[in-house]
């Protein structure tokens, strides 16, 4: 498999933690980069934050338009929103990454998924069903895809890996009852998910970023 193509920022000359961080549909990996500086703290590990391209491909919901995608989206309902074979196809791209940062020096305990949107739907995915478990998931304004299979596929060290899940009261791409109702599905796996609600449409907030903030460093810490 061919590694995809990366946007790369490191904290220091030695990071001993790596964040694989999924943008959303039609972004790419510059979407999430400028975050960086907004979300460190004094007294971290030193992090290479990992933010790669998702492939071009045709989206049928936006009239088959060609754009960077983790998977089609078919039509809006739940259940058929998530093309199974592209979820999959990204979850074999994530653990290539997660391979190649394993290859640098960095074990799964020091590495987190993040995702936003279309991004954060393939770190859930991803991360439930790792055999070797990650430090953590962070998944915003998204849903759990593929639901029925996930809650049969996740592994124990999936179902033993925290996950950080934020929303938007007012997001009309992503309503914020799809995420608690993967929210809800997840606890019922037996996963820990924190969940933060936030008055904002389908983005990212200040406050969002600092409580993430906050939950990173207790990964860093128990790390």
């Amino acid at each position: 498999m061919t590694l995809l193509e990366t946007v790369e920022r490191e904290t220091g000359p030695e990071p001993r933690w790596s964040i694989v961080w999924l943008h959303g549909l039609g972004a790419d990996g510059h979407d999430f980069a400028p975050i960086v500086p907004e979300l460190l703290r004094a007294g971290w590990p030193q992090i290479r934050f990992v933010f790669p391209h998702a492939p071009v491909r045709a989206v049928t919901i936006n009239n088959g338009a060609r754009m960077r995608a983790w998977y089609d989206i078919r039509d809006l309902s739940i259940e058929q929103r998530a093309d199974e074979q592209g979820v999959r196809e990204s979850i074999a791209q994530v653990e290539a990454l997660i391979a190649r940062e394993n290859l640098r020096g960095i074990p799964n305990q020091r590495i987190l998924l993040a995702g936003f949107s279309q991004g954060g739907a393939i770190a859930l995915a991803a991360g439930l069903r790792r055999e070797a478990g990650v430090a953590g998931i962070v998944a915003l304004s998204t849903y759990l895809p593929m639901a029925d299979t996930t809650a049969v596929e996740t592994t124990p060290a999936g179902k033993a890996t925290p996950v950080f899940m934020a929303h938007g009261q007012l997001d009309p791409v992503v309503p914020e009852g799809l995420g608690a109702r993967s929210r809800d599905l997840m606890r019922g796996l037996g996963v820990s998910v924190d969940w933060r609600s936030y008055a904002m449409p389908h983005s990212v907030c200040a406050e969002e970023i600092r409580d993430l903030g906050e939950w990173l460093q207790q990964r860093f810490l128990a790390g």
